[in-house]
């Protein structure tokens, strides 16, 4: 294990090179999504969870192979990488070095769970400190794979996984996390409208995630321990559903970060499976109730006058809304925002001015907010960081 002091060496180091890492956000974060790596948990020796009468290896790649299959019908531009695409064992450290090596723009790792017999529902999980006992629990169990490696023993014996590593991570990966919120909180909003129950985006500290360098997730899609949860994912129609789910909150997901607007579609295959398709039709409805003359021309004027750019410092996403003069913000002058069903929270605001705002991000973080983080916006609006960077050029 790395001794206490040279975790705190590496929480510095990330601090200070935060502010060159933003200046050079553009290099860290390509424009678009070029490349994704798909993660199907466990596989050959190692056969994860069981329920009955299914193992989580064959579960979790059927799911991943599927999810692949429907990014390229739909996007023959996007290279769709595989950790495995058969029952064969790969190592967690392999898993992560794949995504890293090939520079992958999201890594989606897929899994199913265990617990008690009751215990029901899928969950998506980012990197972060576990808050319950369970949480602790799936990411032991996750993790135990390592066990059935060779010299696992040597290969991870100065892997740290304490509190104060997780934390120094999230920080170096501060880029990242909120686009795997962003992501994570899609696809459970896409599981709830399959019909399935909603254990929300969760975090846990995860080697496999701890060891990406790029937005991922790791997706519990439901409980082998319990009957029905097992019947309902051995079934390859009801795998397909699941692939689906992951499939909308990435088309929702790739059309926000490149800032474009597209219509969100059910996988071919899966238009012929009899099931609840509430969520297109009263996705379109919705579209057509709001679209009134006078939000129109709002959003016409918008286009028209403002074309600045607004940088702000990001210190607080909570669950629920949290009052602007709560302690927590020492007084600052803080803006809320919602995105992704979370409530977010900023300091300044500098127009066209990374600059500025870099800065004060290095003096908030001084001040007690280590985790903060510039955003961007656009006709009120977040954006991407590194479309705001290059729209800012000329004025720079």
């Amino acid at each position: 294990m790395l001794k206490k002091t040279k975790t705190m060496r590496l929480f510095i180091f990330f601090l200070l090179s935060s502010y060159t890492l933003l200046g050079q956000a553009t290099d860290i974060i390509a424009p678009g999504i070029k490349k994704i790596v798909i993660d199907p948990g466990h596989g050959g020796h190692d056969p994860g969870c069981h329920g009955a009468h299914s193992q989580e290896k064959h579960v979790a790649l059927a799911v991943g192979l599927k999810l692949g299959e429907y990014i390229q019908q739909k996007y023959p531009e996007i290279e769709v990488i595989y950790t495995r695409d058969k029952d064969v064992f790969v190592t967690l450290d392999e898993r992560a070095k794949i995504a890293n090596r090939n520079n992958a723009d999201l890594f989606i790792c897929i899994h199913a769970n265990a617990a008690g017999a009751k215990a029901h529902g899928a969950e998506t999980y980012v990197l972060g400190l576990h808050r319950t006992e369970s949480q602790q629990k799936i990411a032991e169990r996750e993790n135990s794979a390592i066990l059935l490696e060779e010299d696992s023993e040597e290969k991870y014996k100065d892997f740290d996984m304490s509190p104060d590593a997780i934390i120094a991570r999230q920080l170096q990966l501060s880029f990242y996390l909120d686009q795997s919120i962003n992501f994570a909180s899609k696809i459970q909003h896409h599981f709830k409208r399959l019909g399935r129950v909603d254990r929300g985006v969760r975090q846990a500290g995860f080697l496999v995630l701890y060891k990406t360098t790029m937005p991922s997730v790791l997706i519990e899609t439901g409980f082998l321990t319990n009957r029905e949860e097992e019947n309902f994912l051995s079934k390859p129609a009801n795998q397909q559903l699941m692939a689906n789910c992951i499939f909308k909150a990435f088309q929702e997901y790739k059309a926000e970060i490149e800032g474009v607007n597209v219509l969100i579609t059910d996988a071919k295959e899966v238009e012929n499976i009899k099931i609840d398709t509430t969520f297109t039709e009263t996705r379109e409805v919705k579209d057509k109730v709001q679209s009134n003359p006078d939000k129109e021309l709002k959003e016409r004027t918008l286009k028209i006058e403002e074309t600045d750019i607004y940088f702000k410092v990001q210190i607080e996403t909570s669950n629920d809304r949290v009052s602007l003069s709560d302690s927590r913000f020492d007084g600052l002058k803080v803006e809320e925002y919602k995105q992704d069903g979370l409530y977010k929270y900023t300091v300044g605001s500098f127009k066209n001015d990374v600059a500025s705002a870099s800065n004060l991000r290095k003096e908030l973080s001084t001040k007690g907010y280590k985790s903060a983080f510039v955003v961007a916006f656009k006709n009120g609006e977040r954006i991407k960081i590194t479309t705001a960077l290059e729209e800012v050029q000329g004025y720079r």
